[in-house]
């Protein structure tokens, strides 16, 4: 863990490896008509949204699109795309799918439209790419192929300026495959890697070498005599009063969850500390079960990173219904790893995404603890007190001005740094018990 605070400050590093890395390219060919991706491991169906009714010579100015009806080759996750980043869907989205090797198409279920606010901020290199689009929230689905998907303009005259396109333009359904469950792996040893898991995997795995062995699918949990042992050695031994901090939880890797490191853009940034932890939750719907929770996070990266165009899924971590913690943003689980969850407050800051939508949905009880558990040992990493408030300077967004000094909980909502409903209503109204119980877990 010495390698905690000896982190560059928003700059892309690679890993420290002994010998010449050639890193994949990442998958950021921007949608532009029908395209399907090669199905190893996991894929990505592309279409675009064509007029559904009325006159369909406006186009893409036509307040009503979507596709028709149509047999696909299998996904478990769909979203909507667009262009431009900085244009919001005022409308509503609505799919239905077809499960796979069934006649029965379920009802029509609503995707989350405003989803802008999960996003790198503004100024920096990932912002500002040229290689971000505008998206809806990703919704699981399940194994299935059939779609049917409709997009209709919010009907109010104040919502659209005149001449403005009622709709965003260049609107495509994206349709995710996880591709299949990563075999059971244990650590890698020797000359291990070979295939898929090249260089790029190589340098991530590196990163949490510090807690666990070269390639592990899961970071094991430590008792708190354990826990206070690994914090002594990160500050090599300087005398200083006994931390408080939380017992290290399991974690499973990404390796663990099988990422597929050739989709990420290479390299990892960093921020100088962790100061607060923001909770989201991922919008994606509750119909899912704790053993696909890993299906549903391999989706959601390839939704983040080849569809929304981000580069690399955008959450430091993911908490499952089970209470189960997934490593989420490469760079290192201990350390800085800036992310892209919290528009205006991802420098110096963690996103932690519990799988589901809490809007009208209470989340479990192992969620929240898990929440609890992660935050008291890697807030504890870096001295901030889970039940305190602390100072965050904002990079902009429709609360804060860009340079205003915020002052928020080290533990918050997402929308206590931006005007939205994440993480649902019952959620956020967890979040006061989550502090109280991570500051107990760290000895408060």
């Amino acid at each position: 863990m010495h390698g905690i605070l000896a982190s560059s400050v928003g700059v892309t590093c690679a890993a420290a490896l002994t010998f010449p890395l050639t890193l994949s390219a990442p998958a950021h060919a921007r949608p532009q008509a029908a395209r399907t991706e090669p199905a190893a491991p996991g894929s990505t169906q592309s279409f675009p949204l064509v007029p559904l009714s009325g006159d369909r010579s406006l186009g893409p100015d036509a307040p009503e699109q979507g596709l028709g009806r149509r047999s696909v080759r299998t996904f478990s996750l769909v979203g909507v795309v667009w262009d431009d980043p900085d244009t919001e869907l005022r409308g509503r989205v609505q799919v239905r799918t077809r499960a796979t090797g069934a006649n029965r198409w379920s009802g029509w279920q609503d995707i989350e439209t405003h989803n802008h606010e999960h996003a790198a901020d503004p100024d920096t290199a990932e912002g500002s790419s040229g290689r971000v689009r505008g998206s809806t929230a990703p919704l699981w689905v399940g194994d299935s192929d059939g779609v049917e998907v409709r997009v209709q303009a919010q009907v109010d005259e104040r919502a659209t300026a005149a001449g403005e396109s009622p709709l965003p333009r260049g609107m495509h359904l994206e349709l995710v495959d996880p591709g299949a469950e990563p075999a059971p792996r244990g650590a890698v040893t020797g000359d291990g890697l070979a295939g898929a898991e090249s260089a790029q995997a190589y340098a991530t795995y590196a990163t949490n070498t510090d807690l666990a062995p070269f390639g592990a699918a899961e970071i094991p949990a430590l008792s708190r005599t354990e826990t206070e042992r690994e914090f002594a050695a990160l500050r090599q031994g300087a005398s200083h009063a006994e931390p408080y901090i939380g017992e290290r939880p399991s974690i499973v890797t990404r390796r663990g969850w099988g990422a597929d490191e050739s989709l990420r853009e290479g390299g990892f940034v960093y921020t100088k500390k962790v100061k607060a932890a923001f909770v989201h939750h991922t919008a994606s719907g509750n119909n899912y079960s704790c053993s696909q929770a890993p299906s549903v996070i391999r989706s959601i990266y390839r939704y983040h990173v080849v569809s929304s165009g981000w580069r690399d899924i955008g959450y430091n971590f993911l908490v499952d219904k089970c209470g189960n913690i997934y490593e989420g943003r490469a760079g290192g689980v201990s350390k800085p790893v800036m992310g892209a969850h919290t528009l205006g407050f991802n420098d110096d800051t963690m996103g932690i995404a519990v799988l589901g939508t809490f809007g009208n949905t209470k989340p479990a009880a192992a969620s929240v603890t898990a929440i609890a558990r992660l935050t008291a040992w890697k807030l504890g990493l870096y001295g901030a007190d889970p039940r305190a408030k602390t100072y965050l300077k904002s990079g902009g967004g429709n609360l804060y001005r860009k340079g205003k000094n915020a002052r928020l909980n080290v533990i918050s909502g997402h929308r206590d740094g931006f005007a939205t409903d994440c993480p649902g209503s019952l959620l956020y109204g967890k979040l006061g018990s989550a502090r109280t119980a991570a500051a107990r877990y760290q000895g408060r």
